[in-house]
């Protein structure tokens, strides 16, 4: 059971996200909860996985990777994004993937490929905005193409705590750090996130910090938010992936 320092942990990334800089130095800021971490058995909301539309955002340049699309690239013997595809589809309702180049590619994994709506590689909130509009869902749960060992529970997890606290957004933290892209959003408010957009915002934090926003609890999963960014972290993801098959 995480002790004193992890709580505080968290409030402290809760408390710098709520204290954000706006575009409005005056314009206040909505107040952040916390949500302690519900596993699936015990979570009480049931989820409306049908009214959930998933997005895989890969719509990125992938510097540190040396250009490498990294939603295509190989761990384990498969594309990374069909790992995420396989975690995440028993969790959502219909799913999207927002991606920018090799189009063709993505589209053969039989899902609706959204590219950004607007400017060159702007960044993921760019691609969540784009997904937003293309979704016909009341939400959309928001994952990076990059970490292949999604927690199992996530839709769940972040739903009940946004319905829980009245929230807008449900943003994952892993006992060390927040995780922005790992994020339930209500799609109605997609006309605020494009006003911020065409406005020249383009931080995922700040633009957070501006909703009724509750931050769960994963610490007891923490490797689940492992990424891949460069070649040095795709051996060692492989090699976890090796391990417990050596031990069968």
């Amino acid at each position: 059971m995480p002790g004193y320092g992890h709580e505080q942990g968290i409030r402290d990334a809760e408390r710098n996200l709520a204290t954000a800089l706006t575009t409005d130095p005056a314009e206040p800021i909505m107040s952040t909860t916390l949500s302690k971490y519900t596993s699936a058995e015990t979570t009480a909301a049931v989820i409306p996985r049908s009214d959930i539309t998933g997005v895989i955002l890969a719509g990125g340049r992938s510097q540190r990777m040396g250009g490498e699309d990294k939603g295509l690239v190989g761990i384990d013997g498969r594309p990374m994004i069909d790992h995420i595809i396989q975690a995440l589809g028993p969790q959502v309702g219909p799913l999207l993937i927002n991606a920018n180049r090799n189009l063709d590619d993505y589209r053969g994994f039989g899902y609706p490929v959204v590219t950004d709506i607007m400017g060159d590689f702007y960044g993921p909130l760019v691609g969540m905005a784009s997904a937003l509009q293309a979704a016909e869902t009341g939400y959309l749960l928001c994952v990076p193409c990059d970490s292949p060992l999604l927690p199992h529970n996530l839709a769940e997890a972040l739903y009940s705590a946004l319905h829980t606290h009245q929230a807008e957004i449900g943003m994952a933290h892993d006992g060390s750090r927040i995780q922005p892209v790992f994020a339930l959003l209500r799609r109605d408010l997609l006309p605020d996130m494009l006003t911020y957009l065409e406005a020249g915002g383009r931080k995922v934090d700040t633009w957070y910090a501006q909703h009724r926003l509750v931050i769960v609890d994963f610490s007891d999963r923490a490797d689940t938010f492992f990424n891949v960014n460069t070649r040095q972290e795709r051996r060692m993801l492989e090699r976890k992936l090796e391990s417990p098959r050596r031990m069968r």
